[in-house]
Order: structure tokens, then sequence, then C-alpha cells
């Protein structure tokens, strides 16, 4: 006979605590597994549903893939360090355009584990920037440059940016400067810069910074730039570099970033503050033609002070990088084309020998002139590399197959990089000496552009196309035009600087931020009158 005491427990007892110490144990384990195989037969089924839906589309579109770029270091960190490389030597676009020599027209790779495309067929783009244009979308461009140029143009879209650039539009209509008076007096600004830098003892004076000092005056018509012309530029390089890194984006920033940035915010802060002012007593000239400014008129539609910033500063990117870039390739071009430069001045003199004012339609009906800016522009476009992103599944009419012949699948969320640099300098598409500086080709009805309408749109896109080409893509040319007119009455002689080199276009050192600018010493002139 044996006794139980409360509280005491047989073995029976100290099994069943055993079991429950291994449940509690290892129950939470089996549980974590059984979940965690549920999830993975879940997500392996999801992801064969959507090769399976691929496949279809592919098959029903007649796609196939795109040549591939072999990797021969893991992540494809072989062409990321080629980009680095490049880029800090100044010849970033001559390494893109090596690319497509060796991979064709348009290609796929995978660098930081993600799949992406590059094209210069301008079929694609067209279907990118127009046809296709609700199936595409900036993609990460809106966190990679919000910190900088807030929410303006550049960084929206849908409804947002539709109402940008309705607001937008009204403000580059010709005749809001067919006037040339508007230009004149920072023209005037430009030949005191140029002319107290030759005072100084400078025999040769570098342009490049004077053409964005002076397109800035055309677009603010203030002089207190606060030191923005400098923080701007390493905002622009920041920009690029977080571009490069697409979805690690954030890895590049950092306190002077943010310095940039606010240096930036601050000098449109204050243009902002002293257009307001400024509106407060125009009453004091109510009835006077003013000098037309597009931050003014831009101040009169957005109230809010964020909006006018965002909108402020992506409209001082506009105006000043662009024609700025523009001028300093021209004149980088024309002094080491003497021939050139010779008949441009002879065809000013004649259309200028009457004396009379200059305008709009003067300007454009300089033919040479016109070809001169067209050929800069097709060698150095202003943003000579760009990205979009597919918001949902969608075919590209070329670029598949062993010939690229095919249409291609690019599945949503796949990063399209289109390079105008690259495809400007296509020979089937401007002829065996596409890499030379040649403006008579513009003139030549045989060349290889204009087979067809929809090649010659498409296959020339210094200022992008579609819904979003750029709004101030006359008033660029028109401000070029004037200026390059006017230095060239202004200094009978123009050179190029003892000591400078003459290279092979395309092999120059370049300078990428958000357009393509010349790197190394710049645009060293001498200048005499």
């Amino acid at each position: 006979m044996s006794l139980k005491f409360p509280g005491s427990c047989d073995g029976s007892c100290q099994a069943s605590s055993q079991k429950n110490g291994v449940w509690a144990r290892y129950g939470s384990l089996l549980v974590l597994g059984v979940f965690g195989s549920l999830f993975l037969i879940v997500h392996h089924v999801k992801k064969r549903k959507r090769e399976r839906q691929l496949q279809l589309l592919s098959a029903k579109e007649g796609c196939q893939p795109a040549r591939f770029a072999p990797n021969r270091w893991p992540f494809g960190l072989d062409h990321l360090s080629t980009v680095i490389q490049a880029d800090a030597s100044g010849h970033l676009m001559e390494a893109f355009l090596g690319f497509h020599r060796s991979m064709g027209f348009t290609f796929e790779n995978r660098i930081l584990g993600t799949y992406s495309w590059a094209t210069i067929e301008p079929r694609n783009l067209e279907a990118i920037m127009s046809t296709h244009f609700e199936d595409w979308g900036l993609g990460p461009r809106r966190p990679i440059m919000f910190p900088a140029f807030g929410d303006g143009i550049f960084v929206q879209e849908g409804p947002a940016w539709k109402h940008s650039r309705e607001m937008l539009r009204p403000q580059f209509n010709h005749s809001q400067y067919d006037n040339m008076d508007n230009f004149e007096e920072a023209v005037e600004d430009l030949f005191t810069a140029i002319e107290a830098a030759q005072e100084k003892g400078n025999d040769a004076v570098d342009v490049q910074p004077l053409f964005f000092k002076f397109t800035l005056d055309t677009t603010s018509a203030d002089k207190g730039e606060m030191g923005f012309a400098q923080a701007f530029n390493e905002v622009q390089v920041y920009i690029q570099h977080r571009s490069r890194l697409g979805d690690f984006y954030w890895l590049s920033g950092g306190k002077k970033f943010r310095k940039a940035c606010k240096t930036v915010s601050d000098f449109a802060d204050w243009l902002i503050d002293h257009g307001l002012r400024r509106e407060k007593i125009s009453s004091a000239t109510a009835g006077q033609k003013g000098k037309y400014v597009f931050l003014d008129t831009i101040a009169e539609a957005v109230k809010t002070k964020e909006a006018l910033r965002g909108q402020t500063v992506n409209i001082l990117a506009a105006g000043r990088d662009t024609t700025a870039g523009l001028l300093s390739w021209v004149f980088f071009l024309l002094v080491r084309h003497p021939k050139v430069l010779q008949a441009l001045r002879l065809e000013i003199n004649q259309a200028t020998s009457n004396h009379e004012p200059t305008t709009r339609i003067m300007l454009r009906n300089m033919t040479y002139l016109q070809n001169i800016l067209k050929e800069a522009l097709r060698l150095y476009p202003p943003v000579p590399l760009n990205t979009r992103t597919a918001l949902r599944d969608t075919v590209l009419p070329l670029g598949g197959g062993p010939d690229g012949t095919s249409p291609l699948l690019i599945p949503k969320g796949g990063n399209v990089a289109f390079g105008v640099y690259t495809m400007h300098r296509r020979p089937d598409l401007y002829g065996l000496d596409a890499e030379i500086f040649r403006p008579e080709r513009w003139d030549d009805p045989d060349l290889p552009l204009k087979k067809d309408k929809s090649l010659e749109r498409w296959g020339f896109l210094p200022f992008n196309g579609g819904p979003r080409v750029c709004l101030g893509m006359d008033f660029a040319m028109v401000e070029a035009a004037f200026v390059v007119v006017r230095m060239l009455q202004q200094y009978p002689v123009i050179e190029i600087a003892e000591g400078e080199k003459i290279e092979v276009v395309g092999a120059e050192k370049q300078l990428l931020t958000l357009t393509l600018q010349v790197g190394g010493s710049g645009v060293r002139l001498k200048f005499r009158r």
C-alpha cells in the first residue's frame, strides 16, 4: 500500500511534464517551420504564375529576350567599376558608347542584383516617350532628387505633373521673348565679365562659368547668387551618383549633400521673397513694359511657399544649365573648327547688314547658325542619358533576339536606360562621319536619319519628346542663337587659348551633372576687339 500526498507526482506525471517541456521548447520552431514552408510554397506558386503570365504575353507579342551583357565579377561589379572609373576620368559617356558598340543597340544587364535594359533605338524611345507613355514612370527619380529639387515638375508624375506643365506652358510662349531686349542686359553683363577677366591679366578666359552666370541672370534677373552656383553644381553631382546606384541611392548623401541642398533652397527662398517684395511696389511702375522673367510669372501662378520653392529650383535648373551647356559646347567646337567659325561670321554679317534689331524670326532664318546649334546638340545633348521604369508589363518594338529586331518584353518594375548621346553617334542614322562635327550634314537630303519622318523625329532628341518634351526648347535655342550672334559681333577675333588640346570629338574630358558640361579646363578662349 502506497500513500499519495497532495503535490506529489509519480513517473507518469514526470513523463507528461517532460513532454510539455519538449513541446514548449520545439513547438514554436515547428510552427515557424510550417508557416515558413507555406510561405515558400505560396511564393513559389506566385512566382510560377507570374512567369507563366509573362511567357504568355511574350508569346502573344512575339517577344524574344535581349542580348545579355555578361559579368566577369559577381553582381556586375565589373560594369559598375568601369562606370565609376570612366566618370572620374571625365569619359563616362564614351564608356556607355563602348558598351553599345560591343553589345548592340539594345541589351540587358544585371548590376547589384537588379536587371535593367539599355537601348538607343529611336522606335523604342518613341514607345517610351509617346505611344506607350502611360506605361512608363520616373522610377526612383523622386526620392533621388527631392531633397534638392522639392516638389517641382522634374520629379512629378500624374495629375501633379500635368498641373505644373499647364501652369508653366504659357510662360514659354515665344511672344514673351520675341524682343531680344529681354536678353541684351544680361549679354552686356557677360561682355563686362569677359573684359574684367582680361583686365586682370588673363590672356585666356574660361567662358563656361560666365555662360552659367548669364543664363541664371536671364532666368531670375537677380545678381544675389549667395553661393548658389557652387552648391547647385555639388547637388547635381550627388544626384548623378545617387542615380547610378539605383535602389541603393540612399548610400550617396551625407552632411555635404544636405548643406548644398539647403544653400539651393535658401537661394530659391531669397528669389521668391525678393519677387514678392517687387510685386508689392509694382503699382509704382504700372503700365510700363518691364523685363520678362520666368520666376515673376511663376510667382503669380503658385501661391504656397513650398510649391514656389520647388518650381523655382526646377526652372532654375532648366533655364540655367541647358542653355549654358549648349553655349559652352558651341564655342568649344567653333574655335576648334575655324572654317566653320568663318562661315558663320559671314552669315551673321549678311543677315544683320541692314542694322535692324535682332528678332527671334531673324535668328531662326540664319540656317547655318541653326545647323551649328543642332550639330552641337547632336554631339553633346544636354541630358545624354535618361531612364524610365515600367509601371506595368509592356513591350518595346525592337531589341529582342540575336539581331535585336524582335519585340522586347519589359516586366513591371523594369528599368530602361536610353542614351541619346550614343544614339546621336550612330553611323546608320548620321552617316559614317557621325562622330565628326559637321554642321552641313543637316542640309544633306541623303542623311540616313531623313529616311522617314518617324526616324527623323525620334532619332534626334536633345530636348526629350512626347508629352514630357522640354517646354523651354524654343527659348533655349533663341537665347543661345542670340548670344552667339552678339559674341561674334562684339569680338572680331575669338580663338582657342594657347596650350589647349585639339582632340577628336568625344575624346575631351566631360563633366556630367544633370547636364553635360565641358570638363577639364573648361572653354578657354582668347578675345580681340
